[in-house]
């Protein structure tokens, strides 16, 4: 694949402005954008949020022909229309930073849908290179692109690549190193629109021409007024004079219906493009996808698919993590808190405790989770990057409806299994605003990576071989709560409200191994860096309040609050450790763990997981862990709870719930434990 093809194209001799050029990379999502951003910048990127914005921002650096370069990954959005924070932020970063050369990847399995965010990044008059993706894909579906007449009928260079295996992406960046260098300027061919609007689109120019930021094309800004578009709208509201106003209002008025005409014309585009440059499989012939789907999306095997892979993912978590996490209590951890505690032994008592019972046995605890993190975050990194995400929320669909949700809610959730501050975040692709406040109430009750690991920890050592069944009922359990929680305020605070599904299932295609590999290092280094920030905080603290005042755990402070509490822990089979364990966890989850962790100390020869075995019994232990995982969120998950409902009211009638759901079902688990004998 190193043939690339460019149509005619002017040249300029402006040489490019001095500093570090900016290349932005632009497309629909699941075009593969993310793996082509991730192939380029490797670890060399940084993961934030547009300034004033929850939206993701990646910028990555890397070497083009030996001149250090930075690589904007804009957010995916299917147009440059204001209908979206995501779509704004594309289309304003163009406009006002101006990057040398804007990037358009596209499917070649979907181009028809990927080439109207082409038509309106042409129409910003940004230097544009097409970077035609996936063809891997479109091969496995019986679709074939000419590239070279599609760069014919664009006007603008297109370069057929394969991002996951990274093939045409040098040929990509010689394209792109070519239009920075010379001021390769195409001359891109633009959808027409009908020629009864043509003349009404010159009055509008006409008009505003004077009062047009510079950074803004005069013929975009005359077409997104022509469209509605809110954000230009309100932009010259405040610019033009009133007379002005009156009479480009004027010609909108008479022409509502212009944006129709605007998107005919794109379509009426993108047709005549795809006619000439792709060819579709024949009558009758299925591709991958459909073969596949029909068993993945099926109403009754589709859901023993996604429970099977559920069961899969834990099941791998037991049988990959749990001998690494012994080795890891006992001959690491372990060895370094008695090392530690010999080679301090003579200093001061308190110092010795600090370091080897605070550090070590709080954070050492945590470190042990390490495993299961990484399983859990590959795991489902690789059920997103195939493509399966988007069938769990489909077969997911009907069980929704019984809390007046879609499948759509079911992405959120799902995302709720690695952590429940993205899960609520992630509600905005939820449209209805009741439907996206129900899914971040309910989000909290999906058991997360956090709650999982503290699971992970302790179910082996009490229940042994059990633990996977254990561990799959308390996540079965956390499931139905949700969806009887979900429907119980379906009916009594929404009033039963529904909404529709529509929703885009993307091709499958390969897992990127290069993409999931950054996704696992981003995110067990980001626990890593808490485990050493604020849970090392958390287990300072509560070894403090373990030692003060006289350095007797029984007589301490932590102790005395501990007895004030245990009456409500009797009745749960808890003593006041672990009550501290649970209150401990509201800044991190993992804090339970390394709170115990600290109480009990650990040492080489007994890991941690031993003492607690052989201190309590299999049914506290049950209703500890059901506690655990239903207790209420986290201190980043409430306060994205807050930033997503912007009231308290939300927040404070799901921690709650969450509380008195825990509470009540830990008594429950504990007496029935007793009476079956467990």
């Amino acid at each position: 694949m190193s043939d690339y093809h460019t149509p005619a194209t002017t040249f300029s001799s402006d040489s490019l402005e001095v500093g570090t050029p900016v290349i932005a990379l632009a497309g629909q999502p699941n075009m593969g954008k993310s793996t082509l951003f991730n192939l380029l910048t490797g670890l060399n990127q940084h993961v934030g949020n547009w300034p004033g914005k929850t939206v993701e921002k990646r910028e990555g650096h890397f070497s083009l022909n030996g001149r250090d370069t930075v690589l904007v990954d804009l957010p995916g959005t299917y147009s440059l229309t204001a209908n979206s924070p995501e779509e704004v932020i594309a289309r304003e970063f163009i406009l006002r930073e101006k990057p040398a050369v804007t990037v358009a990847v596209v499917s070649a399995a979907n181009l028809e849908r990927s080439l109207y965010l082409v038509a309106e990044l042409a129409a910003l008059n940004t230097p544009t290179v097409v970077a035609l993706n996936m063809l891997d894909v479109a091969e496995q579906e019986g679709i074939a692109v000419d590239a070279k007449r599609l760069a014919n009928q664009l006007g603008l260079p297109v370069v057929p690549i394969i991002a996951s295996r990274a093939t045409g992406v040098r040929e990509l960046l010689q394209v792109v190193e070519g239009v920075m260098s010379s001021k390769q300027v195409s001359h891109p061919e633009l959808p027409r629109i009908r020629e009864d609007h043509v003349a009404i689109l010159a009055d509008i120019e006409r008009l505003i021409h004077p009062y047009v930021p510079s950074d803004y094309p005069l013929d975009w800004v005359a077409l997104k007024l022509l469209e509605g578009d809110a954000e230009v709208t309100r932009l010259l509201r405040t610019r033009l004079p009133e007379e002005t106003q009156r009479l480009v209002d004027d010609i909108l008025r008479r022409h509502d219906d212009a944006y129709l005409a605007v998107a005919s014309a794109r379509y009426e585009w993108i047709g005549k493009i795809i006619q000439s440059a792709v060819s579709h499989p024949r009558v009758g012939q299925v591709g991958m996808t459909e073969r596949l789907d029909r068993w993945a999306t099926h109403p009754v095997f589709g859901l023993l698919i996604l429970a099977g892979v559920l069961g899969l993912v834990f099941w791998l978590v037991f049988a990959i993590s749990a001998p690494i996490q012994q080795w890891l209590d006992q001959a690491v951890i372990g060895a370094v808190a008695d090392n530690f505690s010999i080679a301090l032994s003579s200093a001061p008592a308190w110092l010795r405790g600090l370091l080897v019972d605070g550090v070590i046995g709080g954070v050492g605890a945590v470190i042990t989770f390490l495993p299961v993190m990484v399983i859990f975050f590959a795991a489902f990194a690789v059920l997103e990057d195939v493509g399966y995400m988007a069938r769990a929320a489909y077969v997911m669909d009907n069980f929704m409806h019984v809390m007046g949700l879609h499948g759509k809610s079911f992405l959120p959730l799902f995302l709720g299994f690695g952590c429940n501050v993205p899960a609520v975040m992630g509600t905005r692709v939820i449209d209805s605003w009741h439907a996206r406040l129900l899914t971040i109430l309910i989000a909290p009750l999906v058991p997360c990576t956090a709650r999982m690991a503290v699971v992970a920890f302790l179910a082996p050592a009490f229940f042994g071989r059990n633990a996977f069944w254990v561990t799959w009922g308390i996540v079965v359990l956390s499931l139905a709560l949700l969806f009887a929680l979900g429907a119980i305020l379906n009916r009594t605070i929404f009033k039963g409200e529904r909404s529709a599904f529509i929703m885009e299932i993307p091709l499958y295609h390969t897992p990127n191994l290069r993409t999931i590999s950054i996704l696992v290092w981003q995110r067990t280094l980001s626990f890593l860096k808490k485990a050493g920030t604020s849970i090392l905080a958390v287990s300072v603290v509560i070894w403090l309040f373990s030692y003060l005042p006289g350095g007797d755990l029984e007589a301490s402070y932590l102790a005395r609050f501990g007895a004030f509490i245990e009456p409500v822990g009797k009745w749960m089979g808890f003593d006041w450790r672990l009550l501290i364990a649970l209150l401990s966890s509201f800044p991190a989850k993992e804090n339970s763990i390394a709170t115990l962790g600290v109480l009990f100390g650990s040492s080489a020869e007994s890991g941690l997981s031993a003492i607690l075995a052989s201190t309590y019994s299999p049914a506290t232990a049950l209703a500890f862990l059901v506690v655990s995982v239903l207790f209420i969120p986290c201190a980043a998950t409430v306060a994205a709870i807050r930033q997503e409902t912007n009231s308290w009211r939300w927040v404070l009638l799901n921690s709650g719930l969450m509380l008195f759901i825990s509470v009540a079902l830990g008594i429950v688990v504990y007496n029935l434990a007793l009476l079956v004998g467990i």
